[in-house]
């Protein structure tokens, strides 16, 4: 029997995968594909964006340098000046419903409190690299993974879980359906999944254009719809607001694609060919738990909505990173109560919120007699420093902030990547999926709390060159800040311990 077993070997499969076996845990990846490479995976449909969340979760376990290189991106330029001792200003800046914003209107003062970091923005990458890099280290980790083999029944009990897949009977403790927006794991383990209904069908495709001189790149609203070129050859994105009824109802013609795209561009220009193109929708659903019994979900399982912003592979992956610690504690016995349902509590409003952000630029984006004034509405609301800043803490993905059960200093949000005078940093000390200790005092105060902490929590101390006034700072696994203080309180250091630990106070 394994400890974990998890449906989907996609990125948030497996990363999940990773922060298990990280701990020790045993871990078995069913994938219903056989094809660990498919197309839809590599450069242009595979393309997306990891953003400045998603590659500060990557530098905390290590694989920052190997994700850019995977990438094509240089990893020199993805991080900031060694010798700063204060954050940088932002460089890159998601789009909201098309519209391109300026970093430079970003009102940084207004921004929590942030340290220069080697992942400090977000950059491009693909399906492919990401999965790629992941099935690696989970291969490395010891994970195993069968490919080939759907999930065609789930059962479960108070010892366990069984799932079957490719006709075999699988057994573990618990089931994590990581399996996409049509989970399998999801539907079969009866999880409630309520939203919206779409209004429109996405297309993206890998097209030979016989004239693109006809379309500019970039976003392109238009009164019938929107069109997008990117610089990758070929690379095809349209959206019809068409109550999303193409969708998977017909094949993907050349003729359908080259009406469609006609249609909304107001042009008359010809696709030569279609080598690649697949279809979508905005529809927005979530689970309302993403956990049933020994069952829980994550990534494209717990929720579902259209890629604009490029927040669906990021909310994946935060999903992963804040389930695999608490998962792990619970397989290990060490967890305190409650610790698993955090899940839940901690993700799904932050699901919620990317699904309304997805709502929005939608409705934004829907053609007709008023839309040309509502968008120029949002633009100019938008383009305002405030509006600005609005955009890039909801989409840069450092800022959200958890409920810890305390108000102390940065509690429930991203630690800042504190720097210790010898050149370690933070990032550098939580590549195992430890929680982290960090004592700024002279003469360690706090190391005494410490002692019978290892394997769980790592203890550091030392002067930092910038310790942004606080004494002590607590770090989960998975980043969150636990606990803070300008001062060195050690009963307050010790209950943050039992209760995100369940470590007794000496």
């Amino acid at each position: 029997m394994h400890d974990v077993i998890i449906a989907g070997a996609g990125p948030v499969g497996l990363f999940l995968a990773n922060e298990l076996a990280l701990t020790g845990c045993s871990v078995l990846v069913l994938e219903r594909e056989q094809d660990s490479n498919p197309p839809s995976k590599a450069l242009p449909l595979g393309l997306r964006g990891l953003n400045a969340g998603s590659v500060e979760t990557f530098y905390r376990r290590g694989l920052l340098e190997t994700m850019a290189k995977a990438s094509g991106v240089n990893p020199e330029k993805v991080g900031a000046d060694p010798e700063a001792i204060e954050a940088p200003d932002p460089r890159e800046l998601s789009h909201f419903a098309g519209m391109t914003l300026d970093p430079a209107d970003i009102d940084t003062a207004a921004l929590p409190s942030r340290l220069p970091s080697p992942a400090m923005e977000g950059f491009m990458t693909s399906l492919e690299a990401v999965a790629g890099v992941l099935a690696e280290r989970a291969s490395a980790l010891g994970v195993e993974i069968i490919r080939g083999v759907p999930v065609t029944a789930v059962s479960q009990d108070d010892e366990g879980i069984v799932a079957t897949a490719g006709g075999q009977e699988y057994r573990a403790r618990w089931l994590v359906g990581c399996d996409g927006g049509r989970s399998a794991v999801r539907q079969l383990a009866g999880f409630d999944f309520v939203g919206t209904e779409p209004l429109f069908t996405g297309y993206v495709a890998q097209v030979t254009f016989a004239d693109p001189g006809q379309l500019p790149l970039g976003f392109n609203l238009t009164p019938n719809g929107m069109y997008l070129r990117t610089p990758l050859p070929g690379h095809l994105g349209m959206m019809d607001f068409d109550g999303g009824t193409f969708d998977r109802s017909k094949p993907l013609t050349r003729d359908h694609l080259q009406t469609v795209l006609r249609r909304i561009s107001g042009t008359d220009v010809t696709l030569d060919e279609v080598h690649l193109a697949s279809s979508f929708t905005d529809r927005a659903m979530q689970a309302t738990t993403y956990r049933k019994g020994r069952v829980l979900l994550a990534g494209d399982a717990a929720h579902i909505h259209s890629p604009l912003g490029g927040q669906g592979l990021n909310l994946g992956i935060g999903d992963a990173m804040n389930l695999g610690w608490k998962l792990a504690a619970t397989v290990h016995g060490h967890a305190p109560e409650g610790l698993l349902d955090s899940y839940t509590t901690e993700r799904h409003p932050v699901g919620a919120a990317v699904l309304d952000w997805s709502r929005a630029q939608v409705a934004t984006m829907k053609p007709g007699p008023n839309a040309p004034a509502l968008r120029q509405l949002v633009r100019d609301l938008m383009s305002t420093s405030d509006g600005t800043t609005q955009v890039y803490r909801r989409t840069s993905g450092l800022f959200n902030r958890h409920d810890v059960g305390n108000t102390s200093l940065l509690a429930g949000s991203s630690a800042p990547d504190f720097r210790f005078d010898d050149g370690t940093r933070l990032g550098d000390l939580m590549h195992q999926g430890e929680g982290v200790a960090l004592d700024f005092t002279a003469d360690g105060a706090l190391q005494g709390a410490a002692q019978g902490w290892a394997g769980r929590i790592r203890y550091a101390s030392g002067p930092v060159r910038n310790g942004l006034g606080l004494a002590a700072v607590l770090v989960r696994p998975d980043g969150v800040v636990a606990w803070a203080s300008d001062t060195p309180d050690r009963v307050a250091f010790e209950q943050a311990a039992a209760q995100w630990f369940a470590i007794p106070e000496n």
